[in-house]
């Protein structure tokens, strides 16, 4: 291996065994899965480390906010990382572009390797606790009608997990359209004269260098800082980033997601907002009485999920789930 990964963690493997795993791994970002290891990013360079599955006690997401985080306005509204616990809580943290890709990763643990836990200890309190809180709601004052209902929208969350990527690029790809709409055509044009300045100065910078030319470090680098700035920024408009892709990316996870729910009969959402925290809330709402019917609970739902605005605090797990789901209504406008 030209890089040979640094181990982190008590646990070794051999040089033929990390070199096979190394190889055969699958990658999500700049981390990896292997049948024997799992990879994780240096602040330079992808998978520079391993740590055995067998030394791992959990993995899990963590995600920073910048201000105005919520609505999107920062300079990063996000800052996903992948959280890896291993050898008695030793805690090592690998920095993500994309948040998808740390679930993508935890989905293939789950899949498979189901003894490493995914969630951290505070996360998993907090999920038991919303989980018996709900079925107290459902044991207290819920008719067999209502349990009936709940009943079905429970069937539809565990159908979704069978195949989770499906709705997770459904999310994805509908907060990748509401952050493309929401921006300011003028900053990518500006970026992209930016970044060929860019280009232009570090052309000078390494002719002065080589002439002798004078100044020549200073076009160098700054050549280089808006070049990485704006390209890793996510603002230039590139053949990923522009309004055709990003439409027909949302239309097709949104027929994917239709072709799937066909055969489950009378799905209970449209294949636009077919979410497991889409169904989770509607659930809430029926436990809490607050609705008689899936369509009530939904159009409830809506209203709330509508109320949710930068003001309002919430915990960082209904957060996630809010991030994930609302956008998937506003680039449909609530219908």
């Amino acid at each position: 291996m030209m890089f040979k990964p640094k181990k982190i963690g008590r646990n070794v493997l051999s040089d033929s065994i990390l070199k096979e795993d190394k190889k055969r791994c699958r990658h999500f970002g700049p981390c990896g899965v292997g049948e024997k290891a799992l990879y994780l990013n240096s602040f330079y360079l992808d998978r520079r480390y391993y740590v055995a599955l067998d030394s791992i006690e959990r993995v899990f997401k963590r995600v920073a906010m910048s201000k105005g985080g919520f609505s999107g306005k920062g300079v990063f509204a996000t800052l996903p990382y992948l959280v890896v616990q291993y050898d008695n809580g030793v805690e090592k943290q690998c920095l993500f572009k994309q948040e998808e890709q740390v679930d993508m990763l935890l989905d293939y643990l789950r899949e498979k390797q189901p003894q490493i836990k995914v969630h951290s200890e505070a996360a998993e309190k907090k999920l038991r606790e919303k989980a018996r809180c709900l079925e107290e709601k459902k044991n207290r004052a819920v008719s067999e009608e209502t349990a009936a209902k709940i009943q079905k929208l429970e069937e539809g969350m565990r159908y979704l997990e069978k195949r989770p990527e499906l709705y997770r690029e459904l999310s994805v790809a509908a907060r990748k359209k509401r952050t493309f709409d929401k921006s300011n055509p003028t900053y990518k044009w500006a970026a992209l004269f930016i970044v060929l300045m860019g280009a232009v100065a570090l052309l000078y910078g390494i002719y002065a260098l080589i002439t002798n030319a004078g100044q020549g470090i200073y076009f160098l680098l700054f050549g280089l800082a808006a070049i990485f700035l704006f390209s890793g920024a996510n603002v230039l408009p590139t053949a990923t980033n522009n309004r055709k892709y990003i439409e027909n990316r949302l239309m097709k996870a949104i027929e994917e997601m239709e072709k799937y729910i066909k055969k489950f009969e009378n799905f209970p959402v449209s294949a636009c907002y077919a979410h497991p925290g889409v169904l989770r809330r509607m659930e809430d709402v029926l436990a809490d009485g607050r609705a008689a019917s899936i369509d009530e609970a939904f159009e409830l739902m809506k209203s709330d999920l509508k109320a949710l605005n930068a003001d309002v605090t919430v915990e960082q797990e209904e957060f996630d789930e809010i991030m994930s789901i609302k956008p998937m209504f506003l680039v449909q406008n609530y219908e």
